[in-house]
């Protein structure tokens, strides 16, 4: 199960009751961050969450309303009694740029470990989260993320016993570890294990034009979060500053076959996003035009 919670939905400026760009996943005890803009940490507190526990926090981007957070966010964190590395991943200039948001945050009693990059597309695993940061089209360097949580195969506890593997030894297996048995035979997890099943895909993208890399990644995805920065009639708007609308949004959900759609990043003056649902729904239907601390628990199928 991924616990999904969009803490801002707000672009270029924070509005009453809409903190900036933020996106939290919870899996297996790891937190992730997408984002850190004004705010997020006060969203956090106000639904309930930890910020000792977030491991991993990624950037889109270095506009303010997408890193603005990060300071106090850090601080709160050593506050926490945090000890363990963080790990920081976006494009390069990363360590520039946190470092000189740190001039108030100097002194943190855990590292900072920094992952940079400026390759079109990164694989990155990372506490049980496959992260897929791939290249989008905005005014500066600009990238969306992909995350899956895999899901292994059924252990099949019949070929274990006919095989003879003690009980004591199976909980290796099952974490991809092969075993040698007193015998002398080397056992590979295959033997033991079913083929892989489907396990949970989210993606996230702000601040771009609609573009391939994003269709190509968002595949398949149970949920996309999505920029929709305008609603209607600024598509001249939204051209010029590289953003998308709810429509081309709506359509690229389509063209990539993902189960759900939440549009976030709205322009400030967009004070009332809701009344433009119907033009991304005519074309994607189950799109949700989400406010801030829209959650959702993505859960395993059922087989």
């Amino acid at each position: 199960m991924l616990d999904v919670c969009l803490l801002g939905t707000s672009g270029m400026m924070p509005l009453p009751g809409r903190f900036l760009t933020s996106l939290m996943l919870r899996y297996n005890g790891s937190s992730l961050l997408i984002d850190c803009g004004e705010g997020t940490q006060v969203s956090i507190r106000m639904k309930g969450y930890s910020v000792h526990s977030i491991d991993n926090i990624c950037f889109t981007h270095y506009h303010g309303d997408h890193i603005s957070g990060l300071p106090g966010l850090l601080l709160s964190m050593g506050n926490s009694d945090r000890t363990k590395p963080v790990n920081l991943i976006g494009p390069k200039g990363l360590t520039r740029v946190v470092n000189a948001l740190r001039v108030i945050a100097p002194e943190l009693p855990f590292e900072l470990k920094f992952i940079e990059f400026d390759e079109p597309s990164v694989h990155l695993s990372l506490n049980g989260y496959e992260i897929d940061a791939f290249k989008v089209n905005h005014n500066v360097t600009c990238y969306g993320y992909t995350v899956n949580i895999p899901r292994q195969g059924r252990f099949n506890a019949q070929a274990a016993q006919e095989l003879n593997i003690p009980v004591i030894m199976w909980k290796k297996l099952q974490k991809g570890e092969e075993i040698l048995l007193d015998d002398g035979r080397l056992i590979t997890p295959d033997k033991v294990m079913g083929a892989q099943r489907k396990g949970l895909k989210l993606t996230y993208c702000t601040d771009t034009r609609p573009v391939r890399s994003l269709t190509e990644n968002a595949a398949g995805s149970d949920l996309l979060i999505c920029e929709g920065m305008y609603g209607e009639g600024e598509d001249d708007k939204a051209k010029l500053n590289k953003h998308m609308t709810f429509k081309e949004a709506a359509l690229t959900a389509k063209e990539a076959g993902v189960q759900e759609l939440w549009l976030t990043h709205y322009s400030p003056s967009l004070v009332h996003p809701e009344d433009f649902a119907y033009v991304a729904k005519e074309i994607f239907p189950n799109t949700h035009v989400a406010k801030d601390r829209r959650t959702v628990e993505l859960k395993f199928e059922e087989l």
